[in-house]
C-alpha cells in the first residue's frame, strides 16, 4: 500500500480495521467522518529487565527487555483503539499517532490515537 500505511490489516476475529498515519486511505473514499479515537497503556518496568538493562549498558546495544515492552504496550494501545473505532461504526483509523508519557517513577503510558472513519 501507500507509503503512509501504519498497518493495512490489523485484524482481529470480527473483520480487518485499516489504520494509516496518513490523512487518506489510499484508493479509498473517506464516506463518513465517526471522529477522534484512542487507546492507551500504562505500563511499569520489569525488576529482571531492569537489572539486565542496567548490565547492558555496561557493554552497549539494544535492551531487548524494553523494547520488547513498547512493543506489547503499542500492540495493546492499537487494540484498544480499534475496539473504540469499531463501537463507533468505523472500518478504517487515519492520521495515527502514538504519544508516550512518564506516569510515575518506573511506568509510562504508551498511547494511539486518530480519526475514525468509514471508507469505501
Amino acid at each position: 500500500m501507500g507509503t503512509g500505511t501504519l498497518s493495512t490489516s490489523a485484524v482481529s476475529a470480527e473483520k480487518t480495521m485499516d489504520l494509516t498515519n496518513i490523512e487518506t486511505m489510499p484508493g479509498r473514499t473517506i464516506v463518513r467522518h465517526l471522529g477522534l479515537v484512542q487507546g492507551s497503556t500504562v505500563r511499569s518496568k520489569h525488576a529482571g529487565r531492569d537489572f539486565l538493562a542496567g548490565l547492558k549498558n555496561f557493554v552497549g546495544g539494544e535492551l531487548r527487555g524494553y523494547t520488547e515492552l513498547l512493543n506489547e504496550s503499542r500492540t495493546e494501545a492499537i487494540e484498544r483503539m480499534i475496539v473504540q473505532a469499531r463501537a463507533a461504526g468505523a472500518n478504517a483509523v487515519v492520521n495515527v499517532r502514538f504519544a508516550t508519557s512518564n506516569i510515575a517513577a518506573g511506568a509510562a503510558e504508551v498511547m494511539v490515537y486518530g480519526t475514525a472513519v468509514v471508507v469505501e
